[in-house]
């Protein structure tokens, strides 16, 4: 296992609403981080077909002009499109993580998949609840999202945006050992300056927090808002455009002390953030808190996890199997004794 390498995460805007536009400007970065050197580039959330934005700038009535258009560039599994970013990472020898609007059947997920360096994916997860108004375009996750996968590179996690703000969630994580975790966040630019929630300071703040929780090293690759997307979703309107301003990029990468390594770049310019990480770093880390480890207090708390895959539908023989209750085998009935009888021997 490799033990130090460089790692890129891509602060880019997305090809809105154009999914083989988003797949061609995908493949460039990942040539160019591996031209690099970087050993893994991570994309930001829903980089394909782009963060629809456009649920938090107005009435769902309005929101519907975009529907049709989001849903038809959402990237399908074991797609074509799939098929030219696993030979970009065949080809390049590197892995990827990229945020994705993954579309199966009539429903969209926010996910997150990760290829190898032989473009074989080894890891596809979807966002357990998406936040606020993402729920009205968004299906839901399970707890078999909640994995870190064996890597050539290390233990490699994903999670995306507020699944960082869960507690139960993060600790699954880290009870896995995780040795570099992919934080994929949106463009940090929506609702600047009126919810601080939503802001970078807050939403960087957590990324830093979970390598310093998780003692591990993170990548929080951000996408950012350019002219070009801002036109699309606010449609000139100002009142919108004060909600949705360009730029938005914070991307950060930290290592498990907390402190923020590598590159950086302005908060509206395009590019990518490189960093040279170390995993030997990590026992440093862990030597004082190892929360799922010697820090933790099995005795006081402990997390549950439901990690079965979650369907609305089952075969007849799989949902009888599970319904059907054994019989106890029947018993010989006991002998009474004489309620006065002398048992004494």
């Amino acid at each position: 296992m490799t033990t130090r390498y460089k790692v890129a995460a891509v602060q880019a805007a997305p090809c809105f609403l154009d999914l083989d536009a988003g797949i061609a400007k995908a493949v460039r970065y990942i040539e160019e981080a591996a031209a690099e050197g970087a050993k893994l580039v991570a994309f930001s959330e829903t980089w394909l077909p782009g963060y629809p934005n456009y649920i938090w700038l107005g009435p769902v009535a309005w929101q519907m002009q975009f529907v049709g258009r989001y849903f038809d560039n959402s990237i399908v599994a074991g797609s074509p499109q799939e098929a030219i970013l696993a030979a970009a990472c065949r080809k390049n020898r590197i892995q990827l993580s990229i945020g994705v609007s993954e579309r199966d059947g009539g429903s969209l997920y926010i996910a997150q998949w990760h290829f190898d360096e032989n473009g074989t994916v080894i890891n596809r997860r979807r966002k357990l609840k998406p936040t606020g108004v993402e729920r009205s375009v968004f299906g839901e996750g399970d707890g078999s999202d909640l994995r870190v996968v064996d890597t050539s590179l290390g233990k490699i996690g994903q999670l995306a945006c507020w699944e960082h703000f869960q507690p139960l969630s993060k600790y699954a994580m880290y009870a896995q050992n995780e040795q570099v975790h992919i934080a994929a966040w949106p463009n940090l630019a929506l609702y600047e300056g009126t919810a601080f929630a939503l802001g970078h300071q807050v939403n960087n703040g957590a990324t830093r927090q979970y390598a310093v929780e998780g003692g591990c090293f993170v990548l929080g690759p951000c996408a950012l808002v350019t002219k070009e997307v801002q036109d699309t979703v606010c449609q000139g309107d100002p009142e919108k455009e004060k909600l949705c301003p360009l730029g938005g990029g914070y991307t950060k990468i930290y290592a498990p002390d907390g402190q923020e390594i590598g590159t950086s770049l302005p908060h509206d310019q395009e590019g990518i953030v490189y960093a040279e990480i170390d995993l030997h770093m990590i026992g440093y880390a862990k030597a004082a808190a190892d929360p799922a480890g010697h820090y933790a207090k099995r005795d006081s708390t402990r997390l549950l996890i439901n990690r079965q895959r979650q369907r609305p539908v089952h075969d007849f023989d799989v949902a009888d199997r599970w319904e059907r209750v054994e019989e106890p085998a029947p018993q010989e009935p006991k002998a009474k004794t004489p309620r006065h009888a002398d048992t004494s021997v």
